[in-house]
């Protein structure tokens, strides 16, 4: 069985497993159903001229197909989607170049499945994944994006932050019914501000022709059909990360959606992780059921396999997030980590949450390097001339271009104060990332530093790189009424990895 994940990330890409292997050798040996589409997205943040609005490719979609027997990715294609930045902080991408990426990347990854001689027939199923707070609303009479969808790191939210924390008892950000701090970085602001600013959104709220999702929402809701009989859903990953789900009850919690002043007719039905929503509704894998969907972290908390409390997987990309699996039961955190929803793998399965560490900004620094200060030429060049000094030399790179998130969740937090040359930067830009992470880490599994770093053992990295589509295909796979891919503990396929031994001296990790 094969799959396929459209992902949602700096490229729209569709991948399919091992596109290496013989073709002949997939007919006869490897070929069983398909699993398919998973979208995955990231984003890129840069600094740029005030007075112009700032336009760069550097969001993507993924379309990925994988084996449902050996997790191999047969095959891919990816597309840039644009974003824009009308002013500083703001960050924005069209709803409708991202959905015509999705078909796009559909259409040529059936396309080269047909150039391996696979019958698209195999493909089984799609699974989504998607980063999880990007904000869109859309008429649901005309089918109709009413704004640009708002990304995940737009801070233009900071000042209706501030006011909801001010009338808050105590000023406390943090909200026990959602595991979340109020921040500029969750979906209920976002659409606040949509309500609060723009005509279209209001007077379609008032008219009640309004739908409200995350990228997710958008996608299944046109790929089903839209106007014409679309399904307007999300997973309770996604829904976790708007402040208006209540983790405990899972669904959406009336109180909540006062308290931001939301009507609950214009958010979309909170369903499993794993479960047939829909069907695609035209193209080349028009019949196809939809029958996973997965927030990014989640679906690379699945696809690494952390299906046991205590497992964790860190992920880098624009940012990086650490997540791990508590269980049945949320766990709250006293030290500024997030908790969230793991995932839902079924309409009668347990929910399993997560706490997580949340870094903004850590692949992305390196591209800021190259595009802001054009000091490297290609983000490969940063390690040589990180290499060739060898030391930050006391010089501390906090890449706070969208404030700090865990642990501090501290909006206004800005960095880059000190001169320095560029060679020293650069190690001091990496190290950024190591430190993010060792504070997150930290966070994660005690209050001693100390400990946590003496009782690493190793660090695993994935060979296959694509775990975050390979946790959508899963929950596709193994939905109810598809049932190609087995998620009992021993069913589950090994993914080769390579493992790093820490070589950090326990005893000097409190100099930095």
């Amino acid at each position: 069985m094969v799959w396929a994940g459209i992902s949602y990330g700096h490229w729209t890409q569709l991948h399919f497993i091992d596109s290496n292997l013989n073709a002949q050798r997939y007919r006869d040996e490897i070929l069983r159903p398909i699993v398919v589409p998973f979208i995955r997205r990231h984003h890129l943040m840069f600094q740029h001229d005030n007075a112009q609005p700032h336009v760069a490719r550097i969001s993507t979609q993924f379309l990925e197909v994988f084996n449902s027997k050996t997790a191999e990715l047969i095959s891919h294609h990816q597309v840039g989607i644009k974003q824009s930045f009308p002013k500083e902080g703001w960050v924005e991408e069209d709803p409708k170049e991202i959905l015509q990426s999705v078909y796009e990347c559909m259409e040529r990854t059936c396309e080269k499945l047909g150039q391996l001689n696979i019958d698209i027939s195999n493909i089984k199923a799609v699974g989504v994944t998607n980063q999880r707070e990007t904000t869109l609303v859309w008429d649901k009479e005309t089918g109709e994006p009413l704004y640009n969808a708002i990304v995940w790191l737009d801070l233009r939210t900071q000042s209706t932050v501030e006011r909801l924390i001010n009338s808050t008892p105590g000023k406390n950000k943090n909200h026990l019914k959602t595991g979340l701090p109020i921040s500029t970085y969750f979906s209920a602001v976002k659409l606040r501000w949509l309500m609060d600013n723009v005509e279209e959104v209001a007077e379609a709220v008032l008219t009640h022709r309004a739908m409200f999702g995350t990228v997710d929402s958008w996608l299944i809701w046109c790929l089903t059909g839209g106007k014409s009989g679309g399904v307007h859903i999300t997973d309770v990953t996604n829904a976790s990360r708007t402040m208006l789900f209540n983790i405990h009850t899972l669904d959406w919690d009336p109180e909540l959606c006062k308290y931001f002043d939301v009507p609950m007719e214009i958010l979309p039905q909170v369903k499993s992780s794993s479960e047939i929503y829909g069907s695609v509704n035209s193209g080349s894998l028009a019949g196809v059921p939809i029958s996973g969907c997965l927030g990014d972290q989640s679906a690379a908390l699945v696809g690494q396999m952390c299906f046991q409390d205590g497992q964790a997987k860190n992920t880098y990309g624009t940012g990086c997030f650490l997540l791990r699996n508590t269980g049945i039961k949320p766990v709250m955190s006293e030290h500024g980590l997030l908790t969230t929803l793991a995932y839902k793998l079924g309409k009668d399965s347990p929910a399993y949450y997560a706490l997580e560490g949340s870094v903004a900004i850590a692949g992305a620094v390196v591209r800021w390097l190259k595009d802001n200060l054009g000091i490297i030429q290609s983000s490969a060049e940063i390690e040589k001339l990180a290499g060739d000094v060898g030391s930050s030399y006391g010089c501390y790179f906090v890449p706070a271009f969208s404030g700090l998130y865990a642990p501090y969740w501290e909006p206004s937090a800005r960095g880059l104060t000190q001169f320095t040359n560029t060679s020293q930067l650069a190690f001091a830009a990496l190290e950024a990332v190591c430190f993010q992470t060792r504070e997150v880490s930290l966070t994660q599994f005690t209050n001693t530093s100390q400990l946590a770093f003496a009782a690493l053992e190793a660090v695993l990295k994935p060979s296959m790189s694509e775990t975050t589509a390979l946790g959508a295909a899963m929950a596709a796979g193994a939905a109810e009424g598809v049932g190609v891919w087995s998620l009992t503990p021993g069913d589950l396929t090994t993914i080769p990895t390579d493992k790093y031994q820490p070589l950090i001296n326990p005893e000097g990790l409190g100099s930095k």
